[in-house]
């Protein structure tokens, strides 16, 4: 699989560094048998290119645990049908076809936590899409491969649900202009809300 460096701070506000990152025409996809939610998933993806600065708190449910604050610098790239990329992700999932997957992105990022004596974190996430499923070569409690069913409310609120060792992770993700985004997460166990996450995200730079 092809390895995309994790940018430092310094690079991301690097507008040279753009030019690597362009979407490709869209009618390349006019090849492809996809339906309209795809369709709208890939329109979303590409939208979402770019650098972004993310603010986020994650609240729980528990009085006696403290809200974590969490900013990060976060990398999209999207990635094309039949890249090495997808290809890999198609095979973890080990789908009959590793041409099955339509669409993409690779996301790395850099996080710290406020007031937190936990060390940054650093990372990366493959994403690709087929019928109604959004894979995922990693989750966020686990390093193994996820599936979520992803919907759409509009062109700009993506809707995901994700199911694994007994949680359930309900996300929103919308897409405010060409400049910032929005998400919320809701993390359950056994039927009982355990966890809410909120980002504000802003657009550094990069292809809107």
């Amino acid at each position: 699989m092809k390895c995309n460096k994790l940018l430092s701070k310094l690079d991301i506000l690097d507008s040279k560094s753009i030019a690597a990152n362009k979407i490709t025409d869209p009618m390349t996809l006019s090849t492809l048998s996809i339906s309209s939610l795809e369709t709208s998933a890939i329109a979303f993806f590409r939208h979402s290119v770019g650098f972004w600065h993310s603010q986020r708190r994650y609240y729980t449910l528990n009085p006696k645990i403290d809200t974590q604050t969490v900013e990060s610098f976060i990398q999209i790239q999207y990635l094309e049908a039949g890249c090495s990329e997808l290809q890999h992700l198609a095979t973890l999932h080990e789908l009959d076809n590793e041409q099955a997957l339509l669409g993409g992105t690779y996301v790395t990022w850099e996080s710290n936590y406020t007031g937190n004596i936990r060390k940054p974190s650093v990372g990366s996430t493959l994403f690709g899409i087929k019928d109604n499923i959004l894979y995922r070569d990693r989750g966020f409690a686990t390093p193994k491969p996820v599936t979520a069913i992803y919907n759409f409310t509009n062109p700009q609120t993506m809707l995901l649900k994700t199911e694994y060792g007994g949680s359930v992770f309900e996300e929103e993700l919308k897409l405010i202009g060409d400049q910032y985004r929005t998400r919320q997460t809701l993390i359950s166990r056994a039927g009982q809300e355990q966890m809410i996450g909120q980002y504000l995200e802003k657009r550094i730079s990069g292809v809107s």
